[in-house]
């Protein structure tokens, strides 16, 4: 009997949005940080950029024309742009984005995210502000504090069992030593 080793859930390839030249974008991200269509002003995003890393976000900010087939290529472009740029990669297409960071968790970026989409390729400078602007909100919820506060929680629940467990085993023997009397 052969056994075969193959995982359903091996990674797969990244795959750019269609008519995408990363080595053109690349180029293009090294006079301001940002890379977007011929044709189209960068002066307002490469503002965005630079005040971003003004407040410490090593931003690159990326536009694409339209919308891919899937909104994940986006995503798989900003890694593939991170994997040299380093820092965070937002890219924009007409209605979404898609995100990669070193600096950033997962959740926090698709937070900045939602609010960043459906805006449609007339208001890219505006979504690409409301992303940074969501960046910079100091995080609302300390999962550190959460989950410190649920051990110790949970601690005190097994004290308080085993506490009450120590009391009747102490009740138990100590009325195990008296003479029963009989039920009439």
């Amino acid at each position: 009997m052969t056994v075969s080793h193959t995982s359903v859930f091996a990674p797969m390839k990244a795959e750019l949005p269609p008519n995408t030249d990363l080595n053109a974008i690349l180029v293009d991200l090294d006079d301001n940080h940002v890379a977007a269509p011929q044709g189209r002003s960068q002066d307002g995003l490469a503002a965005i950029a630079a005040a971003a890393r003004d407040q410490g976000i090593d931003l690159n900010i990326v536009v694409v024309q339209g919308n891919p087939g899937m909104e994940a290529n986006l995503r798989d472009l900003a890694t593939e742009v991170g994997k040299t740029e380093h820092g965070t990669v937002v890219v924009f297409s007409d209605d979404w984005v898609g995100t990669y960071s070193d600096t950033f968790t997962r959740a926090r970026l698709e937070w900045a995210e939602d609010k960043s989409k459906y805006r449609g390729s007339d208001h890219t400078q505006d979504a690409a502000q409301t992303f940074v602007n969501r960046l910079e909100q100091p995080e609302t919820v300390s999962w550190t504090l959460i989950t410190l506060i649920a051990v110790l929680a949970l601690a005190a629940v097994i004290g308080g069992l085993y506490a009450v467990k120590v009391r009747r085993a102490a009740g138990e023997s100590a009325g195990s030593g008296r003479p029963r009397t009989p039920v009439s």
